[in-house]
């Protein structure tokens, strides 16, 4: 499936990513979450967002998330996600699946005979996916980028 075929849905906007550039920014370590540390000079360190978040650049993807069903794991609609689809699927892995000619974002588990794809709000319903189902699972939510 080409990514231009897959750009624009309701679930996942999809988007390439390009690591052909370098982008090195400043990276400030060791900022407190609790009682303020004391005041540090400056350190000139840098941090390639790049190669931090993006270890598969051929089979990687940008995706904006549009909707709640996620929320209660901190995904909500307009996060961007980094997708690999490089990763295999695993039991409790957040993965964008495409089933029945849609896109949904749901975490995975894996029973015996079918699996199911479990939101995280529970307005919605499990998924239960069979043999009847037109279904893969295009990639694994590996990061998670949220705008305040």
């Amino acid at each position: 499936m080409e990514i231009d075929n897959i750009q624009n849905n309701n679930i996942i906007d999809f988007f390439p990513v390009s690591t052909d550039i370098d982008i090195e920014l400043p990276l400030v370590e060791g900022i407190s979450a609790g009682f303020p540390s004391p005041a540090q000079d400056f350190i000139d360190v840098s941090i390639d967002l790049n190669k931090e978040f993006i270890k598969n650049p051929s089979s990687t993807f940008f995706g904006r998330v549009n909707g709640d069903s996620m929320k209660d794991l901190g995904i909500d609609s307009g996060d961007l996600l980094i997708i690999d689809k490089s990763l295999e699927p695993t039991n409790g892995r957040v993965a964008v699946c495409f089933i029945d000619g849609e896109f949904t974002m749901k975490k995975i588990k894996i029973e015996k005979n079918y699996c199911w794809l479990i939101p995280a709000n529970k307005k919605y319903k499990p998924i239960k996916v069979t043999a009847d189902n037109e279904f893969i699972v295009w990639g694994i939510v590996i990061h998670v980028i949220k705008s305040f």
